[in-house]
């Protein structure tokens, strides 16, 4: 085809977006994974992985997609805070859980999914047919809730202002609690329990949530049991609450993982969608006793392998009308066959990124060059990567529009690709989620590409050791050997945006 042919199908490539709240491909080209298959058949309920590895797309996919299929056929209701693909709503309670203990940060989730299982299960008009020979044990829920101190508005509201009432309780577990909400969702007056006459000479303490929440749960899992139905209580986006690798991080999710245990049932099960090195910070110090009951139904850790991307990629590219009508691909082999579908990648990309001899295929050197420290490939890396090299490819075709061309994308895009991924990635990911440990990471730009432990004791200083750990679970460097002695290597993913050589660096 002629060059300029080829740059407006590059015009017309829409690979969907990385960021999955955003991403208007998910459905038509989803990559149903083994999460996935043990998700949707119960078996687990804590989905670990790194950030762009799906866990989102996970989550949406079920609120999104399957709400009304997994009532009708699994009579599962779901239950979840996400009201919008772009809300922040989290962001704007910074201050108020950086104030948080990690008893009160129970005290905040148990408020929280109480107030979801409410407003979305209990007073939502479109279960009352479910409900309707469950009247007495409802009654019996609602007076639990009001028991556990817990305020039942008058009207349904917002992921913001459940959030707001859930701090207002934590805030001040006793009568007419006022609490301003930020960003002007107004101010709640909350009447919390009956005021009652206390003896003379006693001192009353009113309890904390998890001493009334077994009543609750009680209550709740009665209600299901009537109606036979189950509830899933769906959490995600915790990176958006809280700072990585933070004090109150640890505290809220260890908080997070002692109300997963309160809440648990056959009938309750809380979904948590989090980041993969969570479990290593949460027994961090002092252990955590409830590790071992919450992790029994905790997935592998979301990893997506070469196959999976090619797939993913190769959906995403041929889901557009222009490119499906250019290359009129067989559209049931092309949804199940991966080997079909690697006869199309290869007829958009070249064959290799630099010139053969001994170079490997195109998608392997993407995937080895996407890889951070922990060997870990995202397909939001990937998506970026090849949407960036469609860019670049597209105004290269458009300097000799007369020219043929044998394919789309060509080793050099894929290369620039790698590039601007690389940049993105220090300043979206490294520098605005780790600023609390950008400073050590910062002392990698304009090196090289591999340290000797000299070296990195002489950069990084005394407690060398413990930043390198820290490192190197964040992915920024990989522990590897060089003639037999121990080594640490910036991974391809990161090198460009930190402006890293390939040179060694000794001592």
């Amino acid at each position: 085809m002629k060059n300029s042919e080829a740059a407006d199908l590059l015009a017309a490539l829409d690979l969907g977006s990385g960021v999955a709240e955003t991403d208007e491909l998910l459905e038509a080209a989803r990559i149903e994974t083994s999460v996935f298959d043990d998700l949707l058949a119960d078996r687990v309920d804590i989905v670990p992985g790194t950030k762009g590895s799906g866990k989102t797309a996970l989550y949406r996919i079920l609120v999104d997609f399957l709400p009304r299929t997994l009532l009708q056929h699994r009579r599962v209701v779901l239950a979840h805070g996400v009201s919008s693909r772009q809300d922040t709503v989290f962001l704007a309670f910074k201050d108020q859980f950086d104030k948080l203990d990690e008893a009160d940060f129970v005290d905040f989730w148990c408020v929280y999914l109480a107030s979801l299982a409410n407003e979305q299960f209990i007073k939502n008009l479109k279960f009352d047919g479910y409900l309707h020979e469950s009247s007495s044990e409802v009654e019996l829920f609602r007076r639990a809730y009001r028991n556990a101190n817990i305020p039942d508005l008058d009207r349904s509201r917002s992921l913001k202002e459940i959030i707001s009432w859930s701090l207002a309780v934590v805030k001040k577990l006793k009568p007419k609690v006022v609490w301003k909400a930020p960003e002007d969702i107004g101010q709640f007056e909350l009447q919390l329990g009956e005021t009652e006459v206390e003896p003379t000479g006693s001192r009353k303490s009113e309890p904390k949530l998890p001493l009334q929440i077994n009543t609750l749960v009680e209550a709740l899992n009665a209600v299901l049991e009537t109606a036979n139905l189950s509830i899933w209580l769906m959490i995600d986006r915790l990176d958006e609450l809280f700072a990585r690798r933070s004090t109150t991080e640890r505290k809220a999710l260890r908080g997070l993982l002692t109300t997963v245990r309160l809440f648990a049932s056959d009938r309750i099960r809380v979904k948590v969608f989090l980041r993969d090195d969570i479990m290593e910070q949460i027994v961090a110090g002092d252990g955590f006793t409830a590790l071992s009951h919450v992790a029994a139904r905790r997935s592998d850790t979301l990893r997506w392998t070469e196959d999976q991307l090619l797939s993913m990629i190769v959906r995403r590219i041929f889901a557009n009308e222009r490119f499906a009508i250019k290359f009129k691909p067989d559209q049931s082999l092309l949804a199940t066959n991966i080997e079909y579908q690697r006869q199309l990648f290869y007829q958009i990309f070249d064959s290799t990124v630099y010139r053969p001899p001994n170079q490997s295929p195109t998608m392997r050197w993407i995937f080895n060059h996407t890889k951070d420290g922990r060997g870990v490939v995202t397909p939001r890396d990937v998506i970026n990567l090849v949407a960036r090299a469609g860019q670049w490819q597209r105004d290269q075709f458009r300097r000799e529009p007369d020219a043929d061309t044998e394919r789309l994308i060509y080793g050099k895009a894929i290369q620039y690709g790698l590039s601007e991924l690389s940049k993105d990635k220090k300043t979206i990911y490294l520098e605005a989620e780790f600023p609390h440990k950008w400073k050590d990471i910062a002392k990698f730009v304009g090196g090289g590409g591999q340290y000797s432990e000299r070296a990195l004791r002489r950069i990084l200083a005394a407690k060398w050791q413990v930043v390198v750990d820290d490192l190197v679970s964040m992915g920024v460097l990989e522990r590897t050997t060089r003639q037999g002695k121990r080594t640490y290597t910036i991974p391809f993913v990161y090198r460009a945006g930190l402006e890293c050589t390939q040179k060694y660096v000794p001592s």
